[in-house]
């Protein structure tokens, strides 16, 4: 077997795209210059549909949106200076959407691989091979008209596993919102949480094509890619396929900031749940795809410890929920326990729900205290932006954290455990009264793009 030479590619070919209404099948082709077809197949429950001309057009449209996101996961493998789109062509404003994706989701890869992306991805515009998706007397790649999808609000809700999207679905439940929990995948952990919601749920199969693994173990390049993109443009066609009007996922505005990295700047692990995609790609659903389908993050008003407040008034999920990337791998076999404990994920958790949630519950939850434990001090100071950065993964700010572990100190549950009590010794003598403070984290803030109607309700159902 001949290794993989990623510098030796000339160029990321997006072949084509197609899905049968009749089987719920999607199939998304790609290649590398003159390499093998690279297929990744996605299955939509329900089918098979039924789809008048104006949804069909919809449909298309959003699957040409998802096979440029997806292509995220295969044009890493070598990032070649030429993208070309063989079976149709894009308008110059999904040019611009997909290069803002790439450039920016693709920030922590390139980081880690000693790469420079910027001003290096182009996405060729072409209008020739546009007219099939033209609506009568609408512009190039635009759907006319602004129907409603369904009759009445119906959200389908991304559900991951852990406390964010369990709030929002919460959230919804009490404002009255028709809704149906989905995913992507087939975590057995997601799919307890979701059945224990109690909601109708929707299950989206998702199979990579087994010669990006190959190539992964050939040499190709490899790394962190803007998941959340490509899941959002997947729900964003089973929505159109199920006629619900509303996709909803649950990323809090902290994730709009990234990790500042000595000499490099600002990476955002988590760049595809921030505001600036969720405003970019909910306004090209409702351009370019269909204007009825409104996409919004639920949570994106509130921190992290908005949310972790929040959850702890929840009880009926302590047994079921877990936010561990260890229960997430797309290969490999799932952990026995919920949670790792050393993880950044499972060590921002445990530290955000702490003032909010009796210690014996959280600890229960766990199954350990974390913050009882002096050897895990480097993972809860780069939470805290202490002598290190923000870790790449999914957590709050540094702010979020220094604002628990100072609420936590003036707890008698809490402060006479080993990292409070270093947290006290070492590290809040050098901090200014505005490095630590919980004042203004759990407001609200005004950038989001949640219904106007729906927000009031939710405002108010986080402020009982």
């Amino acid at each position: 077997m001949t290794d993989f030479n990623p510098g030796a590619v000339r160029a990321f070919r997006f072949l084509d795209a197609a899905f049968d209404a009749a089987t719920g099948e999607a199939r998304l082709d790609y290649a590398f210059d003159d390499g093998p077809v690279m297929t990744e197949v996605l299955q939509f429950p329900g089918a098979p549909f039924a789809l008048d001309d104006e949804r069909t057009a919809a449909v298309q449209r959003a699957l040409r949106l998802l096979h440029g996101l997806a292509g995220v996961s295969y044009y890493k493998a070598a990032v070649p200076p030429e993208i070309r789109f063989e079976a149709y062509d894009i308008d110059a404003a999904t040019a611009a959407l997909l290069t803002t994706v790439y450039e920016n989701g693709l920030g922590e890869f390139a980081y880690r691989n000693g790469l420079s992306l910027r001003g290096k991805i182009r996405f060729p515009v072409d209008g020739s091979r546009l007219k099939p998706l033209l609506q009568e007397g609408g512009s190039v790649g635009a759907p006319s008209g602004a129907k409603p999808l369904s009759a009445s609000p119906r959200a389908l809700v991304a559900i991951g596993g852990g406390k964010d999207s369990l709030v929002s679905i919460e959230a919804l439940r009490a404002a009255g919102v028709e809704q149906t929990v989905t995913w992507v995948g087939g975590s057995p952990l997601i799919a307890a949480c979701a059945a224990r919601t109690g909601l109708p749920t929707l299950a989206i199969g998702r199979s990579l094509s087994p010669e990006l693994f190959e190539l992964n173990r050939r040499g190709a390049l490899n790394g962190h890619i803007p998941v959340t993109a490509v899941n959002s443009a997947i729900v964003a066609m089973a929505a159109l396929l199920t006629e619900h009007d509303q996709v909803v996922f649950s990323n809090e505005r902290s994730a709009s900031y990234g990790s500042l990295i000595p000499g490099t700047g600002e990476v955002n692990h988590q760049w595809s749940k921030g505001w600036e995609f969720e405003r970019a790609f909910a306004a090209h659903l409702r351009s370019h795809v269909a204007p009825g389908l409104w996409y919004y993050s639920l949570l994106r008003p509130f921190s992290e410890l908005a949310v972790a407040r929040q959850f702890a008034r929840l009880d009926r999920y302590d047994a079921h929920f877990s936010s561990c990337n260890r229960n997430f791998h797309l290969l490999g076999e799932r952990p026995a326990q919920r949670w790792c404990g050393v993880c950044p994920k499972c060590h921002f958790v445990f530290l955000a729900l702490a003032p909010f949630m009796p210690k014996p519950r959280l600890v229960a939850i766990f199954g350990r205290n974390l913050l009882d434990e002096p050897e895990q001090a480097p993972g809860f100071d780069a939470l805290m932006e202490f002598r290190d950065h923000k870790p790449f993964e999914c957590v709050g700010e540094g702010r979020e954290s220094r604002a628990a572990m100072e609420l936590l100190s003036q707890s008698p549950a809490w402060r006479e455990d080993a990292l409070v009590r270093r947290y006290l010794r070492e590290i809040r003598p050098q901090l200014d009264d505005s490095e630590r403070g919980l004042a203004n984290l759990l407001e609200p803030s005004d950038d989001h793009g949640i219904p106007d109607a729906l927000w009031e309700r939710v405002r108010a159902h986080f402020g009982a």
